[in-house]
């Protein structure tokens, strides 16, 4: 992997993680709390309880991280593209679409291991409603912040607690990488100027393809993530949440975030892409020989 696609991937995803988070934990708590009626709900609570700070509570867990990610992703999409055109004889060609499909859902699934401990962190942290300014009669939060959580964790529910929902996150992630690479493959031969605004254009049409793909698995991860965090664990895996979610509140639920997914979406993935294109060609000597961006949806 050359250096530039880390640097500039790895830049990208962190401006990505940081214009997208407020919504990200709106997400989250709606998706896990049956308290807030709804996104402005959701949001008005938040913001009257905790303030400004209460939207970027686990922020700096997947800031972190997401240069790990990144250089996990990268890697894995790009050598998987390579090894498909090898593979036919393509010479060094374009890639086809189904190579680009296979190589996102390739880099979405080995990503998952450096992740999936920073992101039950994230979404912990992210429903923690308590606030910290409140008052001696008030509930303290459970966790102080991103590291004593993590510690917490093991120490609460083993290593492997920090894995708890990494099967939804697998399923989540595979289908949306590729879904996210094909999207944007896609549009960008569509549009014949490219120019920075097909740029962002398919950036952000890609980002909204693949969360409308992975919004349904999201539900099931955050909800086990979260299962005996604040009170007696209800899931006994992953069917179970799954069938238990479908019999309480109906097929519906996998789709109520969607909406606030797709508006976080599409502003992230112009920033992401934005980013790594300006990035990249300031890092890059030469266009890279793969003509498919390498970036994904955190």
């Amino acid at each position: 992997m050359h250096i530039a696609d880390f640097v500039s991937g790895s830049f990208a995803g962190a401006c990505g993680v940081a214009v997208g988070y407020p919504l990200d934990t709106v997400k989250v708590r709606i998706q896990t709390q049956k308290q807030f009626a709804g996104i402005w709900h959701c949001a008005a609570t938040t913001f009257s309880k905790e303030g400004v700070h209460g939207f970027f509570k686990g922020m700096s867990t997947p800031m972190a991280t997401i240069s790990m990610t990144s250089s996990v992703v990268f890697g894995t999409y790009r050598n998987c593209l390579q090894c498909l055109s090898q593979l036919r004889g393509g010479g060094g060609g374009p890639n086809s679409k189904i190579e680009v499909f296979l190589s996102g859902l390739v880099a979405g699934t080995a990503q998952i291991s450096v992740m999936a401990p920073g992101d039950i962190v994230k979404v912990r942290l992210q429903c923690q409603t308590e606030s910290k300014r409140g008052g001696s009669n008030m509930r303290k939060p459970k966790y102080r912040g991103p590291v004593h959580c993590l510690l917490r964790i093991i120490k609460e529910e083993g290593f492997l607690g920090l894995y708890k929902g990494a099967l939804p996150l697998m399923l989540r992630d595979a289908p949306s990488f590729a879904m996210y690479f094909l999207t944007y493959s896609i549009i960008c031969e569509w549009l014949t100027d490219h120019d920075w605004s097909g740029v962002m254009l398919a950036g952000g049409v890609a980002g909204i393809s693949g969360w409308t793909v992975g919004t349904p698995m999201d539900v099931i991860k955050a909800r086990l993530q979260m299962d005996g965090a604040r009170e007696t664990k209800r899931y006994r895996g992953f069917l179970h949440c799954v069938t238990d979610t479908v019999r309480v509140e109906g097929v519906g639920v996998f789709f109520r975030s969607l909406g606030i997914n797709c508006v976080r979406a599409f502003p992230v993935g112009v920033v992401v892409f934005f980013t790594y294109e300006v990035l990249t060609g300031f890092l890059r000597a030469r266009p890279d020989s793969v003509d498919t961006p390498r970036l994904g949806l955190e």
